[in-house]
Formats: C-alpha cells, structure tokens, sequence
C-alpha cells in the first residue's frame, strides 16, 4: 500500500513537470474609471415656469392678505414681509429684479387651489411643510424659511403658565388649517375639554379674542406674534410657553416643474448661505471682486459656472443677495430687531451660531 501510494506522489510530480495543464484564476477586471459629476454630460431641463415668467416678466406671488411681518400692504400699497421678500429674491435671480412681481393674496382655504391653478407661480404665505400637503396635492415644498411651531395667545391677566390649564376654555382657531387639526388632538391625547371658536382667518381670530368671544387665540407662534404687535395693548396678551406641534413654513410650487422647485430651492439656499459665509447686501458686490474663499466665489458666480445648471445666469444668487439681502437681513427688518415683531431667531438661527439653530444649507459646488 505505502508503494502504491508513494508511486502515484511521484507521478503527479512527474505529470505536473512535464507541463501539464492546470487551471488559473481569472484575471480581475479593470476597475471602472471614476467618473464626476462635472465629467457627466447633462442638460437641465428647461422649466416651463420658467420660461412663462420670463415671457410675461414678472414672477406670480401667492401671499398671505395680511399678517404683520410676513404679507402686508404699507400706505403706499407696497407689499412688505418676510415672505414678500421671499419671492422678491426669487424674481432677482431669475430676472434680475427683485420688483418684478406680482402678488396676489390667497386666504389659507384657497391658497392650494390657486397654486395647482397656475395662478401663481409661487405659494409664499406662512405654509407648513406636511406629509399630506407634500404628497397628495401634487405639490412640493422648496424648503423650510422659517422654523415655527404652534401655539396660544393669552391675556396677561388669566397668569396661566401652560396650555394644559385651558381644559374648558373657548379657543379661537382658523378653520381649514393644520392649527385647527393640531388643536383638536392637543386636548384629546390629555383628557382636555375645550369649546373650539372657528373663524375664517387670522383678522377674524384677532377681532374675536380682543372681543372676548373666545379665552385664549391658538395659530403658528410667529403670526401669534404679529397679531399681538397690531392690539390696542399688545403688553396686556401673553403667548403661553406651550408649544404643540412642529411647523415648518416654507415656499410651495407646483410639483410637475422640478427645474422650477430647483430655482426656488436654491434662491433660498443661497440667502441662508449668504449668511454664514458673512455677505450681505452691502458688502456683496465688493465680495464678488475681491473674495478668495471658493464657496463664496461660487455663490457669486466668479467661479463654476453652476448658474446653467439651474437655467439661470451665473449671477442669480449675486442679484438675489444684493438686492434683497442675506437671511439674517431679511429676518431683521420684517421679524427681528428692526421689525415691529421682535422676534428672536431661535430655532431660525443658524446651525454654526453660538446660540445654535436649524438654519442649514447645502453647499454650493
């Protein structure tokens, strides 16, 4: 047995000199060249919005009638407002003049029906961002503006410390809103009793509660706010620290033109990045000569011609920053210190701030 085994050895031995074939592995495939998305070859495209805005050259605002610090008519009937200038540094990036617009005022019951109308190219008008509104009215939200959240507007006087002591009260509330809905599972998930006041707008809330038809008044904290800056006695009202639900307001188009949610987007963006690179409306310009930094010259247009992408010029951003200002300027004079409002940032400052908030933006490149 051990020759017989000791003979086959050899022979294998034997076999495999002379040449005998054996299998190898395969070869490992040549690993794919990297590719960009610069290398790419892509042609945006065309917006019809777009294209629709600069035939007639303006750009179709939906805003709010009336709310103090977001959507008002001053005495010349000029519209002023955060929300205003949303759609203002809109216009500046896509036709290089922030004046070309024209707003039409959309109530919170109509304000959708207008947008997938095509009435306005634009729905500006304190909206929450919500899954429903997103996916079921063929809309899309172009980002969030400003960081809110809902909640109750009370007389000084009642010294309540908490939404929670309201179990009975008469609250006012606007119908045909998220406010209305988040009211309603508020008291329900505690065991809460209240008498609901509905009336059709903010205007109509106001009126009700300085009447006393109603205890308390409950809305978004910031048209709270601007409803209080506008009483006879806004010290005499106190807003509750309660807050019941998120509320992210922002900018809605139509969702059938994605280049146009593109521009919307990105004019934003470019508002809040203004901001945390330290160009505003004043030193923009001077920026743009003599900036080093490649964000910023990005932003501006001085380097990679990413304007095309977006079916714009390569000073879209430029023109939206200059004549309309960087996100801290726009949140100053309409809701801030300069405002009648007094609004802190909070959850609205920057991501980077000291005081940290939920202002976030993409890069530009």
């Amino acid at each position: 047995m051990i020759r017989r085994l000791a003979a086959s050895a050899v022979l294998s031995l034997v076999l495999a000199g002379c040449g005998q074939e054996t299998e190898s592995p395969e070869p490992e495939p040549a690993p794919a060249p990297k590719t960009t998305a610069v290398a790419r070859d892509f042609a945006p495209t065309p917006s019809p919005t777009l294209e629709a805005v600069r035939r007639r050259g303006h750009v179709r605002c939906g805003v709010h009638a009336g709310l103090a610090g977001f959507a008002v008519q001053d005495v010349r009937g000029v519209w002023r407002g955060f929300d205003v200038d949303i759609c203002r540094a809109v216009a500046a990036a896509v036709l290089g003049d922030a004046n070309a617009v024209r707003y039409r005022s959309v109530s919170a019951q109509n304000r959708f029906a207008e947008l997938q109308e095509g009435a306005v190219d634009i729905l500006s008008r304190n909206t929450s961002w919500t899954l429903s509104r997103d996916a079921g009215l063929g809309l899309d939200f172009a980002g969030v503006t400003y960081f809110d959240g809902q909640g109750f507007l009370a007389p000084r006087s009642l010294n309540l410390t908490s939404a929670d002591e309201l179990n009975g009260a008469r609250i006012c509330v606007q119908s045909g809103t998220v406010t209305e809905g988040n009211l309603g599972d508020y008291f329900r998930a505690r065991g809460l009793e209240f008498t609901p006041v509905v009336v059709d707008n903010e205007a109509d809330a106001r009126t009700a509660y300085e009447g006393e038809e109603c205890d308390v008044f409950t809305a978004d904290i910031s048209a709270l706010a601007s409803a209080r800056s506008i009483m006879n006695n806004p010290n005499a009202h106190v807003i509750l620290p309660t807050v019941i639900s998120k509320e992210p307001l922002g900018p809605v188009v139509r969702q059938d033109d994605p280049a146009w949610t593109d521009i919307v987007r990105w004019t934003v963006n470019a508002l809040i990045i203004a901001e945390e690179l330290g160009v505003n409306s004043t030193t923009v310009e001077g920026s743009r000569e003599t900036a080093s930094d490649p964000e910023t010259r990005r932003l501006l247009g001085v380097d990679g011609e990413l304007g095309a992408l977006l079916g714009l010029e390569e000073d879209w951003a430029y023109q939206a920053i200059a004549q309309v200002g960087a996100y801290n300027e726009i949140f100053r004079r309409n809701l801030g210190a300069d405002s009648g409002l007094k609004l802190e940032r909070g959850l609205n400052a920057l991501w980077s701030a000291p005081e940290p908030g939920l202002m976030y933006a993409p890069p530009v490149r």
